[in-house]
């Protein structure tokens, strides 16, 4: 068995069970092994959102994954767990299906629970695909609060690749606002972020706004 503790305690739950004649400890035993079903239905999640975002092709279990994950999380009270799950859902609804409606309600959502338990990550995440949202709807404004509140928040923790994405998205709307000393200005605080944390997809962003404005 592997070094997770959860699984550890299980293992012991089992035990309590079988040799010590305790039913009860089986309750516990599930509790804990539905703790790792959600950590790894949302890890195997998240990577099979990756091989989307490579090959365009999209894999039928992405969505079934990060449902179970929510699922699974908020049967077991965890509010935060929940909360980055639903931005999981959210993300495939808008980027994979181009499903605005469905993502923007989870995306909510999530930003909702992040911020109820200080998850700061996940609500800049929540926010910056909100920003997109509105970013598509040519609700420019909007958009722009929206992705530097997000790009706030990552300065906050130290995402340096989280905020030069942001600083890209900025970039766009600002061209579209006709900013044009702005955006020069934000791809080239982009272009430092990404080189200083080795963020190569980020930097490749860069190059193509720089290309495309």
């Amino acid at each position: 068995m592997s070094g997770d503790p959860r699984l550890e305690r299980a293992g012991t739950l089992y035990e309590r069970a079988v040799f010590g004649g305790d039913a009860s400890a089986l309750a516990d035993a599930g509790r804990e092994l539905d703790a790792v079903e959600a950590d790894l239905a949302l890890a195997r999640g998240r990577v099979v959102h990756a091989r989307f975002l490579e090959s365009g092709e999209e894999d039928p279990r992405e969505q079934d994954l990060f449902e179970r994950a929510a699922d699974l999380y908020r049967r077991l009270g965890d509010l935060r767990g929940e909360g980055e799950a639903l931005f999981w859902i959210g993300c495939f609804q808008q980027v994979v299906r181009r499903d605005h409606e469905a993502a923007g309600a989870a995306l909510r959502r999530s930003y909702e629970l992040a911020e109820a338990t200080g998850d700061t990550l996940t609500m800049s995440y929540a926010l910056r695909h909100l920003g997109i949202a509105e970013h598509l709807a040519g609700r420019l404004e909007p958009a722009r609060e929206l992705l530097e509140e997000s790009a706030r928040l990552r300065r906050e923790i130290g995402f340096q690749p989280g905020v030069a994405a942001n600083l890209v998205g900025l970039a766009y709307i600002a061209a579209a606002q006709h900013r044009g000393e702005d955006a020069l200005r934000l791809l080239g605080e982009a272009a430092q972020l990404a080189e200083e944390s080795g963020a190569e997809g980020v930097a490749r962003q860069v190059a193509e706004a720089r290309a495309a404005l």
